[in-house]
């Protein structure tokens, strides 16, 4: 049996595009093989979860999509987790897939495709060498950089697609102790659309377990979850 095919090749570079994800999707409908990498320096229309834009400035940001033929059980998790890896010890991430350090947003994953046609499109964003002078002023206090310079992103692209490698062909058993230890939810108090409780984990498919003040548990497994400031 040939050795699976490494991500991030072949690879398309640009300077600039509309979207890093959408140049990737649009490969995928080419016949594009799994590990087909897209990257560039700057998005003019670069999206995150829930519809939200992905805005960095040009040259300082890890800006990738790769395209997956083979997809794991946990992509949102093994995904968040792999590049929890790369960021280091003080990452967190933010159930199913904000990477966080110190509370702050460093690096952000859109996962989009037909699984049912066996194939998926994984976008994502590092604040490299992003700095405090960059931010919106709205995003100051929510996101950050790694403090690195952009001569650092081509390194971390490279040890981000092995940690990427490694997490997607593990067992869920252990995307899930992995995610676990570095579950920045857990035993928080949460908010969604339709509800609010304690945060108590992620089940063994992935879900978001939250403990309900009256009762009982609800069980999410889309969505977006918004921490509760304390009272």
């Amino acid at each position: 049996m040939s050795a699976p095919a490494r991500l991030g090749r072949p690879r398309l570079h640009l300077r600039r595009t509309d979207s890093t994800n959408l140049r990737a999707r649009a490969l995928v409908l080419a016949g594009a093989p799994h590990g087909t990498l897209v990257t560039a320096d700057e998005q003019l229309a670069g999206r995150g979860r829930q519809g939200r834009a992905w805005t960095a400035p040009a040259g300082r940001a890890l800006l990738l999509s790769v395209v997956l033929r083979e997809l794991p059980p946990l992509l949102a998790l093994s995904s968040a987790v792999a590049v929890a890896d790369v960021v280091g010890s003080r990452a967190r991430i933010k159930w199913p897939n904000d990477v966080l350090v110190d509370g702050r947003k460093v690096a952000g994953i859109l996962a989009e495709g037909r699984p049912q046609e066996g194939w998926a499109v994984l976008g994502i964003g590092v604040n490299v060498a992003v700095r405090p002078q960059d931010l919106a002023p709205e995003l100051a206090d929510r996101a950050a950089g790694l403090g690195l310079e952009a001569s650092a992103i081509e390194p971390t692209l490279a040890v981000l697609l092995s940690a990427l490698e490694q997490r997607l062909a593990e067992d869920p058993e252990a995307t899930l102790e992995a995610f676990r230890a570095r579950d920045a939810l857990s035993g928080r108090e949460v908010r969604w659309q339709h509800g609010e409780g304690i945060a108590s984990g992620v089940d063994d498919d992935g879900r978001l377990v939250v403990e309900l003040a009256g009762g009982g548990t609800a069980v999410l497994d889309a969505g977006e979850v918004h921490l509760v400031a304390p009272r």
